[in-house]
């Protein structure tokens, strides 16, 4: 065979293995239907790096409002804000997995760390930090824990020491829990120091061993204009004592104690002389605090210069200056008549005895005649002289959490 004859021989056999390879290679990726060659570069194709948006960024955040984590595909799994102290902003992640928004807002002057994760494992992270408050609102909160056993007729009380413009949203963050579902409700009014102040009082008198917790979330709530923020939670509990009530009649000249609804002592007294600005409050008031022995001094409460002396067993009423209290230089007219300066006065060893055994928040009612009438409100706690519906009418969410608000 000649050379030209086996290089033709050659070159037909490379064209015919090219062909089977060719067809060989069309058999493997045609598939059926041609659609083969699709479903594996969808197999191959990497996914895209989880994107996650977050409505305050950098580190001039404002404070004030619910932080809320946005996804860019996909659906979150997991979503975690914390603020670098080991707290966290509760939150929810919505319906549709597209978004988480936290319960409560960010915090003034704190730095946040967003931990983000969708249904396929990947994570996505994010840090801000928001601007420090320009003013701070605080609030002094009764009873306290000086005061953890209270009577009967105790409402929560809060008041601010700062104007509180925004009083729909800052009652929308206070809590009452109760052992036994007592019903009661906010009301907001001024306190006798002229700072806005909200109390919580049962609509009937609370039961004794009612167990009462107060949670008061009102950490980045803002107070509304001239108000400043909170920038803390406050809580406090306590227990329901003994009903006892102090009821003080101006015409007999007597003050009966009862415990659980029946008479155990009746003192007699000399209350405030009728007529004037001496006069006794009248109404239903409560034992506000236990003061002990005290200085009173008439020219604090515009009294002129009546008196000035030192003060035995003082349990106070009023923030004007009504008290009960031990008063051995009147013992001529104690159950014959009313000739002090206000306060309910009595014998030293009556005195000692009810002092021993009253508990802040019992119930004192001052009935008969001579009276200058009722104290204010929040001269003391007088709201239990409203009627429970003129009580609920004080709330800023009056009519329940959708109703309107009442801001006065």
């Amino acid at each position: 065979m000649s050379r030209t004859r086996r290089i033709a021989r050659s070159r037909h056999a490379m064209l015919a293995g090219t062909a089977l390879m060719a067809a060989a290679l069309t058999a493997c990726s045609g598939g059926s239907g041609g659609n083969g060659s699709g479903s594996g570069a969808a197999e191959m194709k990497k996914k895209p790096d989880m994107a996650i948006s977050v409505n305050l960024t950098g580190d001039q955040a404002k404070p004030g409002e619910p932080v809320k984590v946005t996804l860019a595909e996909g659906k979150l799994s997991l979503v975690k804000v914390s603020d670098g102290k080991g707290g966290e902003l509760p939150g929810k992640i919505a319906d549709d997995g597209k978004s988480w928004t936290s319960e409560r807002n960010a915090s003034p002057g704190t730095d946040y760390k967003v931990e983000a994760q969708n249904t396929d494992s990947q994570n996505a992270s994010a840090q801000f930090k928001t601007v420090a408050a320009d003013k701070v609102n605080k609030v002094t909160i009764n009873p306290g824990k000086a005061n953890p056993v209270v009577g009967i007729a105790q409402p929560v009380s809060i008041v601010f020491d700062n104007p509180v413009k925004n009083k729909a949203e800052v009652e929308k963050h206070l809590k009452v829990t109760t052992s036994n579902n007592t019903e009661g409700s906010w009301g907001w009014f001024k306190d006798y120091t002229g700072n806005d102040r909200v109390d919580w009082r049962p609509k009937e008198y609370w039961k004794s061993g009612t167990d009462v917790k107060v949670e008061m979330n009102l950490n980045g709530v803002d107070s509304g204009q001239g108000g400043g923020m909170f920038v803390k939670d406050y809580n406090t509990e306590f227990k329901i004592g003994k009903d006892r009530r102090l009821q003080v009649n101006l015409d007999t000249r007597k003050m009966t104690v009862t415990e659980d609804g029946q008479a155990v002592k009746t003192i007699p007294v000399s209350a405030g002389t009728p007529g004037g600005q001496k006069a006794s409050w009248s109404g239903k008031m409560v034992l506000m605090t236990k003061e002990g022995t005290i200085r009173m001094d008439s020219q604090t409460v515009g009294l002129g210069d009546s008196y000035d002396k030192m003060v035995d067993y003082s349990m106070r009423v009023t923030w004007s200056g009504m008290y009960i209290h031990a008063a051995p230089w009147n013992n001529g007219n104690f159950g014959r008549a009313n000739t002090s300066s206000g306060c309910v006065g009595m014998s030293d060893s009556d005195a000692k005895a009810l002092f021993g055994e009253a508990q802040v928040g019992d119930l004192v009612e001052v009935t008969g005649d001579g009276s200058k009438g009722k104290a204010d409100i929040g001269n003391g706690y007088g709201e239990w002289n409203l009627s429970w519906d003129e009580w609920k009418a004080k709330s800023a969410l009056a009519g329940g959490a959708g109703g309107t608000p009442q801001n006065g």
